[in-house]
């Protein structure tokens, strides 16, 4: 049995105070004095023992609520909100307060859309040779006119206004191998300059690239970029809409790019941040230990082991 943790008496307590007033005779103010409890809670155990009521804590539930949702309410809540529906939408239909239906769904886990449905299982897909898939992916990074608020932690050192630099990411499905450049703008016209860059800079490397993978943005469904992929002889392929995950590999190489590159250490310039992508693209590609690659720089899907060094150098 749980004790409320200020409680003044326990079970064995509350017998003996009633065994003092009904066969010590005891006067119920100096049982109380005893005990340090007031007189009306010495009369209330004993009154509960007379009326056969027990001792121990009864349940704090209250005998009445009149805001409880009676039962068939809740369900049509509950069918309604896995029906996608929002709470005011609900509220209305049922003629119901917006907070009780915001209070229920609270209660049964279904504020937020995500729990209405199980997260889809993770499928992990990597293709056998290099070239067969070459993830695309743009990151929008803020110009750099001085060291900012990311850094020192103070908003005030923020620079409005300053602009944009857009980061062109190409990842190889197979090795990990990155092409990254950092360009003006993400229209279509820089995507296709940016494409074409990336397949011969994979070619330097012996990569034929077969497959583009890239998500819906404006640059990549342009007809203009439609039309690189088919004279370059390349299947293009979108993720579905809303789902980032399909194109994982270049989602988290962008995650590894920020970190290790662009939120490294303050820049004071965007120059400068520029001129430090070289040498940081150099170490990922050809001395950074890949978590998915069992602990092996990208490079050595590409080439053996024993070329590692003679190509490097």
């Amino acid at each position: 049995m749980n004790i409320h943790k200020n409680a003044r008496t326990t079970p064995q307590s509350r017998a003996e105070i009633v065994r003092r007033i009904g066969e010590q005779r005891q006067p119920a103010r100096r049982v109380a004095a005893a005990f340090g409890i007031s007189e009306r809670t010495v009369r209330k155990w004993v009154a509960r023992a007379r009326e056969a009521t027990g001792l121990a804590d009864g349940a704090s539930r209250p005998h009445h609520s009149p805001r409880q949702i009676p039962g068939e309410l809740r369900e049509l809540i509950e069918r309604l909100r896995r029906q996608r529906w929002t709470g005011a939408e609900i509220a209305h239909a049922l003629a119901v307060s917006p907070a009780t239906v915001a209070r229920y769904l609270r209660q049964r886990g279904l504020a937020r859309l995500r729990t209405l449905e199980p997260p889809a299982p993770v499928v992990r897909y990597e293709y056998a040779h290099p070239g067969e898939l070459v993830h695309l992916d743009i990151k929008k990074l803020g110009r750099i006119g001085r060291v900012g608020p990311r850094i020192t932690g103070d908003r005030r050192d923020a620079v409005r206004g300053i602009g944009w630099e857009f980061v062109h990411v190409a990842v190889d499905d197979a090795t990990r191998l990155a092409y990254v450049e950092v360009l003006a703008d993400e229209q279509a016209v820089t995507c296709v300059r940016f494409l074409w860059r990336a397949l011969a800079w994979f070619r330097r490397h012996g990569i034929r690239v077969r497959r583009l993978m890239t998500d819906n943005g404006s640059g990549y469904v342009a007809h203009v970029f439609t039309a690189a992929c088919q004279s370059a002889h390349l299947r293009h392929l979108r993720t579905r809409p809303y789902t980032p995950r399909t194109n994982g590999k270049a989602e988290r190489f962008i995650q590894t790019l920020l970190r290790e590159w662009a939120y490294r250490r303050p820049y004071a310039s965007s120059a400068a941040r520029r001129s430090a992508l070289g040498g940081w693209l150099h170490h990922y590609n050809w001395h950074r230990d890949h978590a998915g690659l069992h602990g092996r720089p990208p490079m050595s899907r590409l080439v053996a082991a024993d070329n590692l060094v003679r190509l490097h150098n």
